[in-house]
């Protein structure tokens, strides 16, 4: 009896850990939602947004773009430990003017356009983000590009100096 006592215990004690590691859920992007970088309106930029959950902080950093967001994750200075990370579902948003609101997939589970000649809602180069492989893949055939996950995002594609002179597009 008491063996089934403690086997039960440690079952609790388990699951109630395994509660305690389950990531955040995502946070609806609203009016004023600002961008962690550069304190201006996330939903005033188009393209694709992003989100960074941290272990102790109430609210999660937003980001008008998703380039910003991954540069953030590599950075090696941060506040606390990440503990979710979410991005715009472009396969799924109404438009590139308007991303959507609550349309965030797993950072880690999308797949995302890195190198295409599309500019994000900052106006740098962005790293565009799909839950389905085939939209990714639609659109590398539109604006150029390959498709990586996200620990195989390039450093140079996120953190270095941007080419304010090459010509980028908005998609429609």
């Amino acid at each position: 009896m008491r063996h089934l006592i403690l086997a039960a215990a440690l079952a609790l004690s388990a699951c109630q850990e395994e509660e305690a590691k389950a990531p955040p859920a995502p946070v609806e992007l609203t009016e004023v939602a600002l961008s962690y970088f550069c304190q201006m309106n996330v939903s005033e930029h188009g393209g694709p947004k992003g989100q960074i959950h941290l272990d102790g902080f109430p609210a999660p950093l937003f980001f008008a773009q998703v380039r910003d967001l991954a540069a953030y994750v590599k950075s090696p200075e941060r506040d606390a430990e990440i503990t979710a990370i979410y991005v715009s579902d472009m396969g799924a948003a109404p438009s590139w003017a308007h991303p959507g609101t609550m349309n965030w997939i797993d950072a880690k589970g999308a797949h995302f356009v890195v190198g295409s000649n599309v500019a994000g809602g900052m106006g740098a180069p962005e790293v565009v983000p799909f839950a389905a492989p085939e939209d990714a893949a639609r659109f590398t055939e539109r604006y150029g590009g390959t498709v990586a996950g996200f620990e195989a995002i390039p450093d140079d594609a996120v953190m270095g100096p941007v080419d304010l002179d090459r010509q980028l597009e908005t998609p429609s």
